[in-house]
């Protein structure tokens, strides 16, 4: 819950920081000598889209899969949770001299499995990219064209896929909206005078 939140927050604040950036720029151009909006500088706000940008980028790529895993995850096979049934026994936990390391219990075999299937996941996008690497070629010329495509067609992908965020935040808020208040307006009982 607290990645969803945080994302949440991250993907607010991209969508206010453009209007925030417009609002405290003709607040400079209105006021240029006031003292108490001077801290509205450009290095305010150039610092607010690069923080931005970096969670943003951190939400899409880890935060969010990260969640996702995590509500799918159910710990790894043979590990135990934290209580039971009552009446059963607990394991005795292994001597510190075994060998034998316990093992996690709970939501910690959760975040466990998650990780792993996050790093595999991982292992496997970069290998698919090692392997389309290694088939275009290794002259100068197909590594530039993977220098371009991480530096010129990823935040341009990035660019299409904040548009259709959008596009799809401003189609289906209206239509949602307006199904929730119908829906809701058919739960409710009326008064009758």
């Amino acid at each position: 819950l607290g990645l969803c939140t945080f994302t949440l927050a991250v993907a607010l604040g991209a969508v206010l920081l453009l209007p925030f950036s417009i609002i405290s720029n003709e607040v400079l151009l209105s006021f240029p000598q006031n003292y108490y909006v001077q801290w509205l500088n450009g290095s305010l706000i150039h610092g607010l889209w690069n923080l931005v940008f970096l969670f943003s980028n951190l939400s899409l790529v880890f935060l969010m899969p990260f969640a996702y895993f995590f509500t799918e995850s159910e710990g790894f096979a043979g590990s135990k949770k934290v209580g039971g049934p009552v009446g059963v026994p607990r394991p005795v936990p292994p001597t510190p001299s075994s060998s034998l390391t316990p093992l996690p219990q709970g939501i910690m075999a959760r975040v466990y499995e998650t990780s792993v299937v996050l790093l595999l996941l991982t292992l496997l996008v970069l290998g698919m990219v090692w392997v389309a690497s290694a088939i275009v070629g290794n002259n100068a010329a197909s590594r530039q064209s993977l220098h371009d495509l991480w530096e010129y067609y990823l935040p341009y992908l990035y660019s299409c896929i904040s548009l259709f965020g959008v596009l799809l935040l401003l189609l289906c808020t209206p239509f949602g909206l307006s199904t929730m208040f119908t829906v809701t307006g058919k739960l409710l009982v009326k008064p009758r005078v």
